[in-house]
């Protein structure tokens, strides 16, 4: 049980990190927002980031809970999304509360 609880948390920090790295990369796009470029390779640019992306995070938190759950260790398999998704809303949870911080103490002043 606790292997699994461990995994799930791997899993969950791993996606976390990964949308990081990617909503960092968006913001540092923001720099080019002065330049009006009119071209179709934005949108897909964007479209394809969006479609990697669902792929490599379904990946992080449904690919080993697949992989077990095709071995037959279904007990196993639930129990590890259940805690991804869980620690993952957690983490979602506590990104949301810092926004909440953050905006009162810095623009409500």
């Amino acid at each position: 049980m606790e292997k699994v609880i461990w995994r799930a948390f791997i899993d969950a920090i791993g996606t976390t990190i990964y949308i990081i790295l990617v909503a960092s990369f968006m913001f540092s796009l923001q720099s080019f927002s002065a330049i009006e470029v009119k071209t179709v390779m934005i949108p897909i640019a964007m479209l394809l980031l969006f479609v990697c992306s669902a792929a490599i995070t379904g990946f992080l938190v449904f690919g080993k809970p697949a992989m077990l759950y095709i071995d037959g260790r279904k007990r196993e398999a639930i129990l590890l999304i259940s805690y991804t998704i869980g620690i993952l809303f957690l983490i979602t949870l506590m990104a949301f509360i810092f926004l909440a911080v953050y905006f009162n103490l810095v623009y409500l002043r």
